[in-house]
């Protein structure tokens, strides 16, 4: 049983209706400041990045490469650093079985996060994704781990049939979802579709729970309002933005190499609109 704060059950009830009609935008910071800025600019709830995090230590996106306890207190820092629901990219669940993740799942409920995701990819590649009875068994360890710590977390189940490229992306991502539906995740979510057609597909295929949509780079077929009128409650853009300020800064640190010019720093941010901010954190 973990003793929920009253923020954190707050942030969970919020989280919870954010999820039962409309549709609204999860951005991913990758640390306290780029979650503070977030919250600044009027979004209602956050979501960590594995990604965004992982490239900031210098290390590769790969469940192996920042270890579970390392995570669990960058999840925190983020959780800490604003009243806003947070949804933790908990990636694997840093185990195979069901036992280690459910085990796992209850530290990361014990951050103070609203919701929390779990993965179906292994990190193998002879055999990308876990063999879905194995699959939906872990997401069944992870909603009892929830229940049992009695904190109404929303846990959200990932097919990462797209990432790993498995052939006939749309039809493993249905079933697997369908399945996870049934094993008690509240929210679904394929990352990699980017299809209207096939994003409807799935929305209708697990309806009446929520559906996860990652906008990750540019898509003219896709808009906030194009994604609603699909029937996305949720949408998120993973690595982005963190991709986006490392592109500002390589971009101005080649064209200072190859030109011994700092024309690059005409776009920078203004010192004191963010040392003003961060001075008066509340």
């Amino acid at each position: 049983m973990h003793d929920a704060t009253s923020a954190q059950l707050s942030a969970i009830a919020k989280f919870r209706t954010m999820h039962a009609s409309g549709c609204f935008v999860l951005p991913n910071p990758w640390d306290t400041g780029t979650a503070v800025y977030l919250r600044h600019l009027g979004y209602e709830a956050l979501a960590t990045t594995s990604a965004g995090f992982a490239f900031a230590q210098g290390l590769p996106d790969a469940p192996t490469a920042i270890n579970r306890d390392d995570m669990l207190a960058h999840i925190s820092k983020v959780v800490a650093a604003t009243p806003l629901p947070v949804n933790a990219d908990f990636q694997t669940g840093y185990a195979d079985s069901p036992d280690g993740v459910a085990a796992n799942v209850a530290l990361c409920v014990a951050t103070g996060v609203a919701g929390l995701s779990i993965e179906d990819a292994t990190g193998h590649d002879a055999t990308p994704l876990y063999e879905a009875s194995l699959a939906s068994n872990r997401i069944r360890a992870a909603r009892a781990a929830i229940d049992a710590c009695g904190v109404p977390v929303v846990l959200t189940a990932r097919c990462e049939a797209w990432l790993v490229r498995q052939p006939d992306p749309l039809r493993v991502a249905i079933n697997r979802l369908v399945a996870y539906a049934e094993a008690g995740a509240d929210c679904l979510y394929a990352p990699g579709v980017s299809k209207p057609d096939e994003i409807a597909s799935i929305v209708k295929a697990v309806s009446p729970k929520p559906v996860n949509v990652l906008v990750s780079g540019r898509n003219p077929a896709l808009s906030v309002a194009r994604l609603t009128d699909l029937g996305v409650r949720r949408v998120s853009v993973g690595s982005a933005l963190a991709l986006v300020a490392w592109g500002a800064f390589i971009r101005a640190a080649k064209s200072i190499a190859a030109t011994g010019s700092f024309e690059a720093f005409t776009d920078a941010a203004p010192y004191s609109e963010l040392n003003d901010l961060f001075s008066n954190r509340g």
